[in-house]
């Protein structure tokens, strides 16, 4: 099944109609014809089972046959991660936490950050692409970037994690994880946080933890401990 994305599609909707940069794509590019079958979601849940009954270039309108509305999971991951210097290994991290299942993202900016400044403008593409490869009814967030300190000043709901590699005592993330709660986790820059982010890190009751034997590199301990929530609430 090939899905299309588009925020502006509601439930209750009868038909549709694409921009022109879409109806393009569609009729130009994937050739789509007048009577073809169209599956699109908005990613709030829902997949439209449409048929193209107008298929211009600037415009492909759709009459909606069907709605289905999928429930989220019960579980929610929040990963806040510092964006890495090369910006292609961030973005490699956003496609597969996507694919994987991951709710929410939120770029930090540490101490120790190569990278001080994050648009988020291409990462929202990116996100849009691989819901639609995975094929994926709920749109993950991503929030503009903040500092570290400004993120720990908000109210975040149910397990809180930093995962670092400072040699102190820690917990297992797999092993801490309860099953369909809200977990938000932080993963720090190529520098590690900092001794004093740790330390206000726990003072804000987020547990350290480790995510394994080996040292990773910030998107892979991104990816994996986006991976151990998704395992560890199946």
């Amino acid at each position: 099944m090939q899905l299309f994305y588009n925020s502006e599609i509601k439930s209750g909707d009868k038909t549709f109609t694409f921009d022109k940069e879409e109806s393009k794509h569609i009729i130009k590019v994937l050739r789509k014809q007048e009577g073809n079958k169209i599956h699109i979601t908005n990613g709030l849940g829902f997949l439209f089972i449409s048929e193209i009954v107008l298929g211009l270039e600037k415009k492909c309108e759709v009459k909606i046959n069907e709605e289905r509305f999928f429930k989220p999971t019960n579980f929610y991951t929040h990963i806040a991660v510092a964006p890495t210097k090369m910006l292609d290994r961030i973005e490699w991290f956003l496609e597969k936490a996507t694919e994987i299942g991951i709710h929410e993202i939120t770029p930090i900016i540490c101490e120790h950050s190569e990278r001080k400044i994050y648009k988020t403008d291409r990462a929202e593409k990116i996100i849009q692409a691989a819901t639609k490869q995975s094929n994926q009814y709920y749109l993950p967030k991503i929030n503009e970037a903040t500092t570290l300190n400004e993120f720990l000043k908000k109210n975040h709901s149910g397990q809180k994690f930093i995962a670092h590699c400072v040699e102190t005592e820690k917990k297992s993330f797999a092993n801490e994880i309860i099953k369909d709660n809200p977990v938000t986790i932080l993963i720090g820059p190529e520098g590690d946080f900092s001794s004093k982010e740790i330390n206000l890190a726990v003072e804000n009751e987020f547990i350290p933890v480790t995510l394994g034997n080996t040292r990773l590199r910030t998107e892979t301990a991104a990816l994996v401990a986006c991976h151990t929530i998704v395992i560890q609430n199946e």
